[in-house]
């Protein structure tokens, strides 16, 4: 991912395997409908986030240093790391 136009946003902290909803903490902005990467040692894709939770409630946007729950399309697993496309 070199040289695309990509910045880290967050961290997978928790995976809920049978919801598939990852926890992230962000350092970073994320907003509904950002495409993002998630990367890690055995987890390589991409997606659009179609919803976000804090607290169990819908959000649009989230700032750094929140802890929020995102519905993920493939298993990720805990510190993989989540990069947003500019």
């Amino acid at each position: 991912m070199s040289g695309e136009n990509v910045v880290e946003v967050g961290r997978i902290t928790h995976f809920f395997s049978k919801i598939s909803v990852a926890v992230v903490e962000l350092t970073a902005p994320l907003a509904v409908g950002d495409h993002i990467a998630i990367k890690g040692p055995t987890t390589d894709f991409e997606q659009v986030v179609e919803s976000m939770q804090i607290e169990h409630k819908n959000v649009q946007r989230a700032e750094a240093g929140q802890s929020v729950g995102l519905k993920v399309t493939q298993r990720v697993r805990e510190r993989d790391i989540v990069y947003k496309r500019l």
